[in-house]
């Protein structure tokens, strides 16, 4: 029977039509277990990510999911809760019984993790995190966070907040500090002295955003502009002038990062990444890596843009 299921050239059109017309008859259908057993491989990507219920990995989710699922695999999904966790994952599924690829969401390895990756032969994909030995799918941060700023500047803002997740965390990701840094470099260029007092870290989070940003707004000088680091964030620094009774944009513009759905409904201005996109580009290469293992790093940058809304304004309206 399985040299049929497996169109095998050795099996007569006689046999091939009776097999056939049995299976029909029986209903039957092959083991997925049996199948993998016999192939040697277990038909698995393992997609390993955190913060689950975040619009912006659920995006990203939603991309992986739409190719995989007109694939052979199945998808197995692994969502870390801490950082421990998320290096045991690293260990762990790099053993190559457990998927036959990885991809992992906005998880940056360190140097002994990728060298594990790369050792273990295990195709492997970064979506949304950096290594240069590894495949990885990317936009460029740093000029996001430079684009967000740069566009409350030409309005003619110079007291410019920022609200972000923690910069130095051991989590390591590297996009919010990207952003960071960008808003820095438009600041620089633009020859306004950055300012301490107009920076709030936190806890990712709407909640947390509104309380940090009724802190900043709460100030004796308070910025007149401020540029959170995800769009989720915008939405609570929204929240905190509604509750301060600030208007937005005439008292204060809001530019947030991501493009999830819900910027759209609140009319963000925001920096749109294509979330689905770079899942669906990082389940391509991977799936492309497993069929033939590419010799380099292969690395594919997304282009970002800004799409301007009703929430940013000159100062003053």
């Amino acid at each position: 029977m399985s040299r049929v299921l497996n169109d095998s050239p050795a099996v007569s059109e006689e046999t091939r039509r009776i097999v056939l017309e049995a299976i029909q008859e029986l209903d039957y259908a092959p083991s997925p277990i049996a199948r993998r057993l016999s192939l040697g491989r277990t038909l698995t990507i393992a997609v390993v990510l955190p913060f689950l219920t975040l619009p912006a990995f659920v995006e990203r989710l939603r991309g992986v999911q739409h190719v995989l699922a007109n694939s052979e695999y199945d998808l197995v999904l692994y969502s870390v809760g801490n950082p421990t966790q998320r290096d045991t994952y690293f260990k762990d599924l790099s053993r190559p019984n457990r998927a036959d690829g990885l991809l992992f969401i906005s998880l940056p390895p360190n140097d002994v993790q990728a060298q594990r990756l790369l050792r273990s032969e295990v195709p492997n994909v970064m979506i949304g995190s950096v290594h240069k030995t590894l495949h990885h799918v990317r936009v460029d941060d740093f000029y996001g966070g430079e684009l967000a700023t740069q566009h409350l500047i030409d309005f003619g803002h110079r007291d410019i907040g920022l609200i972000s997740d923690y910069i130095d965390t051991p989590w390591h990701f590297v996009p919010m500090r990207e952003r960071f840094l960008g808003y820095q470099k438009a600041l620089e260029d633009a020859g306004i002295p950055f300012n301490p007092e107009f920076i709030a870290q936190g806890p990712h989070g709407r909640d947390e955003a509104c309380t940090m940003a009724m802190d900043l707004l709460k100030k004796p000088e308070r910025p007149s502009a401020i540029f959170a680091c995800s769009d989720t964030q915008a939405i609570g620094v929204l929240d905190a002038a509604i509750k301060l009774g600030i208007s937005v944009p005439d008292e204060l513009s809001v530019v947030g990062y991501d493009g999830i759905r819900d910027a759209e409904y609140v009319d963000l201005t925001t920096v749109e990444q294509p979330l689905f996109d770079s899942g669906v580009e990082g389940a391509r290469l991977l799936l492309e890596n497993i069929a033939d293992p590419l010799p380099t790093p292969k690395v594919i940058t997304l282009p970002i843009e800004l799409v301007v809304r009703g929430t940013t304004a000159p100062p003053g309206g």
